[in-house]
């Protein structure tokens, strides 16, 4: 859905996956975009192991870092698309994340966000599964509305809202009996091509550089 969301690209260098978690996105990220450089970060090193392995099978370069999704550790405009799937409900500070994940971006580059939504965290089955701070949980358009203040761009063909069958009040139970889901609920999902606009300025000292 998000590569929907982006249209056609070439060959993206250096790509950020934020949140690698055990590594499962970062080998398709390598065959879908041929990074000469692709960047896990992780904040829970029982999860690093994974995504060394992961790294593995990526065919290109890879590096693991242990770090916080509001303090990437990464030059400014120093990565060409930045990768945040199912992070940012994780997080207490969001706004700081954002505006880290702008930082890093090359001008003209490209952030995809897929996140869960306020509802769907408060769902009764999520909530005895899992733990999530629970008083930064956002709607759909509020997540728009952080990434719209921390400075990236985006229209209404580079949003989509999904809405799976497990995603919804009833989990898909009433689709098991052929009667589908009618009533109306805010939206579970809400995913995102933005982009950090094109602009003219100095880099940042290139010590900072990965």
């Amino acid at each position: 859905e998000l590569a929907r969301l982006l249209g056609p690209v070439g060959r993206i260098s250096r790509i950020l996956d934020v949140g690698c978690g055990r590594g499962h996105a970062l080998p398709l990220l390598a065959k879908r975009f041929s990074p000469e450089l692709l960047i896990g970060v992780e904040v829970d090193p029982d999860l690093i192991a994974g995504a060394a392995k992961a790294a593995k099978t990526c065919g290109c370069t890879v590096k693991i870092l242990t770090g916080e999704a509001t303090k990437l550790g990464l030059a400014d405009r120093s990565v060409d698309l930045v990768f945040c799937h199912q992070t940012m409900h994780h997080l207490r500070h969001q706004e700081a994340a954002a505006r880290e994940f702008f930082r890093v971006l090359k001008p003209g580059g490209t952030l995809l966000f897929a996140e869960s939504c306020r509802a769907f965290i408060y769902s009764l089955w999520i909530r005895l599964l899992f733990r999530h701070p629970m008083e930064v949980q956002k709607s759909a358009e509020e997540y728009l509305a952080l990434l719209a203040t921390a400075g990236f761009i985006f229209e209404g063909r580079h949003i989509s809202r999904p809405r799976p069958p497990w995603s919804r009040p009833d989990i898909g139970l009433l689709d098991l009996i052929g009667r589908g889901y009618e009533k109306p609920f805010p939206d579970p999902l809400v995913f995102v091509a933005a982009r950090r606009p094109d602009e003219t300025a100095p880099m940042s000292d290139p010590d900072r550089a990965v």
